[in-house]
């Protein structure tokens, strides 16, 4: 089946900034998706297909086109697409910007949904000559960093073999894409930290125990593990992002809550930091006459490549539509993305698909106010799922 991949997604271009222009006037916050679901769920069956919510009260829906070659033992790859926002104020100036006060599209999920639809309006076209089938889900509540598990314990990965996604990105530019092996995105966990002291008078802090000064110590002495008890050529982050308690002006704080974000690639390094922190944390808080308790959340594992036919496909897919001088080596990333979930149960590929260009203002961040991707990306997104789609099928 020799198939222009390129043209076909050409030819959707329009399609998909449409559709990505109105997900993103429309923003809506995790697990709070149901307009976006529900306009996802419609387009769908526009196209002919049957798409399936998991219940009443989670968003996000799934459907399967089954190939009209496809035999009894034929292979299954999941495309996949997150279709939250962020409480993020827009400061875009777009046209279209958020109708959502405080709600904005502020990491390119509208682009990720608008792709797979236009993915799935090709699909559909060729749906008589695939040898397989293409399960397509939408998912809810990325940015939670768990919302991929509830959906495998919901057992959307039971009927899968392989698993394809991508995130558009701000950081490379336009016409490039990043599919090479090894760690993409690391591990992102939460802690929160809790000192009690005693309280007292400011004007005779030696009445009392000091939280604040026990947790600012405890704030600093978090990155010994970094740089001390951790092999330098090892990759972790430790961060505080916030520092609550205290009163009044002249009162000795008797409480303080800290919390923040753990970084890794590697697991049984990963594994090993809870005990790290509580050690520092405990003892930090006793030297001060303080006591302190460590509350630790594994969140989302890292995502890494490393099945090699996947890596293999990948590289390859990437080629046909990005060309040789389109492949762009990008160094794994500290940002974290529950994608990771998938590729646990089953082999998969984590494409990041560049957006950046500068001459049109897309050089913002992700999570920024003034986030923007540039469109002219969108289309060779969509080409990037049909062309891994056939390519597996073919291996």
């Amino acid at each position: 089946m020799s198939i222009d991949v390129l043209s076909l997604a050409k030819q959707q271009e329009e399609y998909i900034i449409t559709t990505r222009r109105h997900i993103h006037q429309h923003p809506e916050l995790p697990w709070q998706e149901w307009e976006t679901t529900k306009f996802i769920e419609d387009e769908l069956k526009k196209m002919g297909l049957e798409p399936r919510r998991f219940d009443d009260e989670h968003t996000g829906l799934w459907c399967m086109i089954k190939g009209g070659k496809a035999k009894e033992d034929a292979k299954t790859i999941m495309l996949r697409a997150d279709i939250d926002a962020l409480s993020v104020t827009e400061d875009t100036g777009l046209p279209f910007a958020s109708c959502n006060p405080g709600v904005m599209h502020a990491c390119g999920h509208d682009s990720h949904a608008a792709m797979l639809l236009a993915a799935a309006k090709i699909l559909v076209d060729m749906q008589a000559e695939l040898t397989g089938n293409v399960k397509l889900l939408f998912q809810a509540a990325e940015e939670t960093a768990i919302g991929a598990k509830w959906f495998v314990e919901q057992g959307v990965m039971d009927d899968v073999d392989v698993c394809y996604g991508c995130h558009i990105g701000s950081m490379i530019d336009t016409g490039y894409i990043s599919v090479e092996p090894g760690p993409r995105f690391a591990a992102c966990d939460e802690f929160k930290i809790t000192i009690d002291g005693i309280a007292c008078h400011g004007g005779m802090p030696y009445v009392g125990r000091d939280s604040i000064l026990a947790a600012s110590t405890i704030v600093c002495s978090l990155q010994n593990i970094v740089s001390r008890r951790v092999d330098c050529q090892e990759a972790l982050v430790i961060t505080v992002g916030y520092m609550h308690g205290g009163t009044n002006f002249n009162i000795v704080c008797g409480k303080m809550e800290l919390g923040g974000t753990v970084r890794s690639y590697n697991a049984e390094l990963r594994a090993s930091v809870p005990d790290m922190m509580r050690e520092v944390a405990e003892n930090t808080a006793k030297a001060f006459g303080c006591t302190a308790e460590l509350e630790y959340q594994f969140k989302t594992p890292a995502v890494v490549h490393d099945d090699e036919q996947m890596n293999r496909i990948a590289k390859n897919a990437a080629i046909k539509i990005f060309g040789e001088e389109g492949l762009k080596p990008v160094k794994p990333l500290g940002g974290g993305d529950d994608f990771a979930y998938y590729i646990e149960q089953k082999p998969g590929i984590y494409a990041m698909i560049g957006g950046r260009n500068e001459s049109k203002g897309c050089n913002w961040g992700h999570h920024h106010p003034k986030f923007d991707v540039d469109e002219d990306a969108f289309w060779r997104g969509t080409a990037m799922f049909i062309q891994m789609t056939l390519d597996y099928f073919a291996d």
